[in-house]
């Protein structure tokens, strides 16, 4: 079984889809998931994310956002709590390539479970060589 660490370019697909693109790969990972093709683990840093995404990115009413938090928590995911050594790791990850520790929290929960990271933020994502990362227009 394949282990896939979505980031949240993917994960809000599934909560909003109004200028979404990409939505069939990203059904396309939730089938695996329920085929047991796959499982899903991401940082529950995401939680954070999304809910800011939902706010002031699709500018969602409560109500709205309400259903995609029903939505969102009924959804095949492992949400992996931060360690200290995670930390560690996503700080070194983002001072050394330039990138934010958001998106270098995916990355290093990726490369410690050894999975492949699933983004539309490959230009950022996409720098570490020893971390398989796949944009999700190609999954």
């Amino acid at each position: 079984m394949n282990t896939l660490v979505i980031d949240t370019s993917v994960f809000v697909k599934w909560l909003s889809q109004n200028n979404e693109q990409d939505l069939e790969n990203a059904d396309k990972i939730l089938q695996d998931v329920k085929n047991g093709q796959a499982e899903l683990i991401v940082p529950e840093l995401i939680k954070y994310e999304v809910g800011n995404v939902l706010l002031k990115g699709k500018q969602l009413t409560p109500n709205q956002a309400h259903i995609s938090f029903g939505t969102a928590y009924s959804l095949p995911i492992t949400f992996i709590a931060d360690s200290e050594q995670q930390a560690k790791d996503t700080y070194s990850l983002a001072y050394n390539l330039g990138i934010n520790y958001y998106d270098a929290s995916f990355m290093s929960l990726a490369k410690q479970y050894n999975a492949t990271l699933v983004t539309n933020n490959i230009k950022h994502q996409g720098k570490d060589s020893t971390i398989k990362v796949v944009a999700l227009k190609d999954y």
